[in-house]
This record gives C-alpha cells, structure tokens and sequence, in this order.
C-alpha cells in the first residue's frame, strides 16, 4: 500500500510512535486538522502526542473532493482560508511537492440566472479580502473546458487563485514531517476518555495506557460529538453521507476545479478525475438527529429534496441506534469497534455521476470508474465549524464541524489552534465559531454549503 492508494482499514500502520508518559498537549484525530495543529504545535516548542483511533487521514481528510478553496466561503472563514492556501503551499514547497499542491481556480458554474446574483454578491465580498474572483460569461465557460463541453451554462464565477490538492497522499505526508519536528502519532489508538481531578484536566486514557498532559484538542470529525457527550456535553454535530469516485486516466481538458448544480469535478495528479454530486448525499436518522432536529429545521427544509434519508446508521456508525453514549475508562469503547468509518458508496449515485459528465462532455462520453468510495462529513447547523474551548471543561479545546470545507482550510484551522492552545491571541475573529452559540440565545446565521 503506498501513497496512491486509498486510505482504509486494510491500509498497513504507517505511525507506531511509543506513548510517552506526559505530553503538553495531546491531539484526538488524526485527519487534516489534527496533523496541523501537531505540526505547528511541535514547532512552537511544545511536546505533543497525537492519537488516531484508525489511520491518519483514514475519514474525510481523505475522501473529499481535494479542493483548496477561497471561493464561496463564509466571509469569517476566508481570513483563515486565506492563510490556509498559503501555508498549504509552504508545506507542499517543503515535502517538494508531495501535496499535490497545485494553482488551479475553482469555479461555480449554472444554468440559473437566479444563481448569477448570488455568484455577483461574492464577488463584492472577495474584493473586500484582495481576492481577484470575477464573473465568467457562457462563451468563457465552455472555455475552461477546451471546448470540449456542450454549451449549456449560462455564466459563473470563477477565483483563479484557489488550488487543489491530493487528499490521499497530503495529511500522510504533513504527519511525517509533523513527526520529524518531534510530534509522537499512535494509530490504532483510541483515546477512551479525558482524565479529570478537581474539574480540572489531567491528562488522557488511551487503549494503550494514560497520557499527563495540560490541554487536549479535539479535531475527531463525525466522532467528535460522541466523545464529548460522554463527557457531559452537548454539541449539535451531525453527518452526512457523501459518495465520490475516481476515473481511469482521460486528457487533460478540465485542470480547473468546477462545480454546478449537479456534478463536481478535479482533475488529479494520476491523470483521472475526481467526480462528486453537487446535489446529492444521504442522512442516517439515529437519536442524535431526533435530538437536534429542530436546530436543523432551516436547513432540512432547503435540502430536503436532496437527501436520501435512511431509517439508522449502520452498526458501528457515530449516531447508530445502538451505539452507547457512555462508557467507562477501562471499557472498550465505540472508536475502537470502528477503527475507520467507511460507509458504502451509492450505486445510483455513482450513475448519475456518470450519466451527467457524458450528458456535459459529448465529445468525451462516458468515463471508467477505477475506484469509488463514500465519507461521513461531520457537519453543524449553520454549516460553519466549532473552533473554541470547551465549556465546563478547561484544557479541552474543540475543533469540528467543518462541514465539507475542512480539507482546504486545514493548514488555517491548524495554526489558529496552535496559538489558541500555546496563549497567543487569534490572528483573526472566531467569534462566529463559538462553542456557545448554540446556547447563548444567537440566532443562528446559515453560511453557504458550498
């Protein structure tokens, strides 16, 4: 298995660092956020373990779409996603390119006139953060195509700064530099509960022994909620289902990232492409989605038609009907009985996928899937993350919930965490991903989905 492969449960150990007895701060998650917030911790002078119950990468940090964007992002975000794009490129200048990183734009195309008002108005909000974002007419879509597409769009918009990525071969590369930097990373182990005395944290209970340590980030993705309810708090976190696939080698006539209203595309670094449903995903109900229906309300009604909902997760799953919300320190618990969430991919899913780039692309017709596959997007109910300490328990700082958007803004998030755990003020606002603004009477303001 190397770098090129898809990240799984079958996919050899690759960190087998030997827990130490005290650390500064210990990371639960091994997916992009976590393995930058290790990164920039270590090089802060911190000594940090960072524990991975499956394999580093193994959930979404691996299965998303590869896109490192500034377009479209809630306008709090984009001064972390700014930074993000930079310091992508800084870690990808130093593995010498193992990232993928790569300068491609990202465009939002549509046949809707109604979705041209929308596209104008970020425009305006790019030009107020120096980004250079501007509308595309019909003729100059079917130019991004090399004229290899059908004339069906109307217009767009486009942000030629943004990038994309190689979700399979990028978290693994940045853990190995974080664990050159003096960043200890055990997988196959799951941190069971946080160690408390006197309402204050004292360190971790692993499957493979205690951990001292001052402060712990949480960045666990669709699992996050579970560790904390086990803990006594309450976070209305989610997940949806999302299915991708990979085709065969083709030619080069897309290198930008796109997306309308039904299928997304990114041309990858193996030659194929990346293919998803702009439209699309599925929804496991469980007790966590009957607990947090109404906070969700708003947003079921605006998607509704396009989710598949199912009757319950499946066995293992975070919001499974059986799975317990509460365990003991010496107890397996439910991150050990699934080491990685690997949901099923939708064959029809993967047909309309399909049947819409041949519908789009003539010329070219019907790709070769090579591979495909499906991931559980933790998401919150404004669609934007959590990124803020945690109530009630002092030394636990939470970061999660990035809705879909967390692979790009990784590096951003990362360094932000870096300096909220080392005492440094925030380079930027995080008032809009407060923990408490789901308690504190806010009326909550929806950003975009994508």
């Amino acid at each position: 298995m190397t770098d090129t492969a898809r990240i799984t449960l079958q996919t050899p150990i690759r960190f087998d660092d030997p827990l130490p007895d005290a650390v500064d701060t210990v990371i639960i998650g091994g997916g992009v956020i976590g393995v930058f917030t290790a990164l920039y911790l270590a090089e802060a002078g911190q000594s940090v373990l960072l524990c991975e119950k499956g394999r580093v990468a193994g959930e979404q940090s691996s299965r998303n779409w590869g896109w490192i964007r500034q377009q479209g992002r809630d306008e709090a975000e984009l001064p972390l996603m700014i930074d993000a794009l930079r310091l992508w490129k800084e870690v990808d200048a130093r593995l010498d390119g193992a990232c993928g990183v790569r300068t491609v734009g990202v465009s939002y195309l549509t046949t809707q006139k109604s979705d041209l008002a929308r596209y104008e108005t970020w425009v305006e909000t790019a030009r107020r953060h120096g980004l250079q974002s501007r509308m595309l007419n019909a003729g100059e879509v079917v130019a991004l195509f090399g004229g290899r597409a059908r004339e069906r769009w109307i217009g767009g918009v486009t942000t030629p700064s943004d990038a994309r990525g190689e979700p399979w071969k990028a978290v693994p590369a940045v853990a190995r530099l974080a664990q050159s930097v003096g960043v200890r990373i055990a997988e196959n182990c799951a941190v069971r509960r946080l160690e408390l005395a006197g309402g204050q944290l004292r360190g971790v209970v692993t499957e493979a022994g205690r951990v001292a340590c001052d402060q712990v980030v949480l960045a666990g993705g669709a699992w996050s909620s579970l560790f904390l309810r086990a803990h006594g708090l309450n976070l209305p976190q989610l997940s949806v289902r999302a299915t991708a696939l990979q085709t065969h080698p083709m030619s080069d006539f897309a290198p930008g990232n796109s997306v309308d209203e039904g299928l997304a595309m990114r041309r990858r670094e193996d030659g194929g492409y990346t293919l998803a449903l702009g439209d699309r995903h599925g929804f496991f109900l469980g007790p966590d989605a009957l607990r947090h229906l109404h906070r969700y309300m708003p947003l079921i009604r605006d998607s509704f038609a396009h989710t598949d909902l199912e009757p319950g997760a499946p066995t293992g799953f975070p919001d499974s009907w059986r799975t317990p919300r509460g365990w003991a320190a010496e107890e397996e618990t439910p991150f050990e009985r699934m080491r990685v969430l690997e949901p099923e991919p939708v064959a029809d899913h993967i047909g309309l996928m399909l049947s819409r780039f041949a519908e789009r692309f003539p010329s070219i017709g019907t790709p070769i899937v090579r591979d495909s596959w499906a991931g559980m997007i933790d998401t919150m109910p404004d669609v934007v993350p959590v990124i803020d300490r945690a109530p009630g328990l002092p030394g636990l700082i939470v970061a999660t919930g990035m809705s879909g958007h967390g692979f790009g803004i990784g590096p951003g998030v990362g360094r932000a965490l870096a300096r909220m755990v080392t005492g440094q003020g925030p380079e930027h606002g995080l008032a809009r991903f407060r923990y408490a603004r789901f308690t504190d009477g806010t009326r909550l303001r929806r950003g975009p989905s994508l």
